[in-house]
């Protein structure tokens, strides 16, 4: 994939990323330190960053790992949560036509939510190319990966349970819980989601119920929704 040609156009994408950065240098730094918490090196951190490059999917894998999780449930649960990035790159790919698939494969690796939006709407609103696009990617993701190593590193001096730190995983998933929480539909799924966890959790051994708990509610939050839009029409 061809670089922009101009320093103005790297300045316009520097410009539309570094909001992004500023927020992903707290995370990264808060995740770094969890991750190191649970037993990841830094330079293990590091390569889950480099690999998956997903906030909400390691906070997760960290929490399960900590939670002594087998590594099937891991992977499967990182999985299902990091599927909306098929849904993500196919409606970025309408404004990367003629591009092969090596480059297509580069571009989509850098995608999150927030480099998505933003992307999104630059390229609704035109003059913006695969290039900048490309910037605003691989800026986010090197603030990343650095920002959750050297919470890693730093992570090794401070004690465990310090500054609330042993709280800090369970509260970043209450706040992204309550940001998800949109409508009624939106909280039914949620509270289906524990019931049907808890629930699974009794009568299935491993972590399996994590899975099974989230496709249940999941799949019962689409049927309210469908049938919520009927209503109304």
């Amino acid at each position: 994939m061809a670089p922009p040609q101009s320093g103005t156009a790297i300045r316009q994408a520097i410009r539309a990323v570094w909001p992004i950065c500023l927020g992903y240098i707290p995370i990264g730094l808060a995740f770094g330190v969890l991750a190191e918490k649970a037993g990841l090196r830094p330079v293990e951190i590091g390569l889950m960053s480099l690999l998956v490059f997903a906030g909400s999917s390691q906070f997760i894998a960290v929490s399960m790992i900590a939670g002594g999780a087998a590594a099937t449930a891991i992977i499967l649960t990182t999985f299902v949560v990091n599927l909306r990035h098929l849904l993500m790159s196919s409606a970025l790919a309408v404004y990367l036509k003629n591009r092969s698939r090596r480059s297509l494969a580069l571009f989509a690796y850098g995608i999150t939510d927030e480099s998505f939006a933003v992307n999104l709407a630059k390229f609704n609103q035109g003059n913006w190319g695969a290039g900048r696009g490309l910037i605003v990617n691989q800026t986010a993701n090197g603030v990343w990966i650095l920002s959750t190593v050297a919470g890693g590193y730093g992570g090794q001096f401070i004690p465990s349970g310090a500054f609330g730190i042993d709280y800090a995983l369970n509260a970043m998933f209450v706040c992204l819980l309550i940001f998800q929480l949109r409508g009624p539909v939106y909280a039914a799924t949620a509270l289906l989601a524990g019931i049907a966890a808890v629930l699974f959790a009794l009568i299935i051994p491993g972590n399996g119920y994590i899975i099974l708990g989230a496709v249940l509610a999941a799949t019962l939050g689409v049927a309210m929704q469908r049938r919520s839009r009927k209503d109304v029409t």
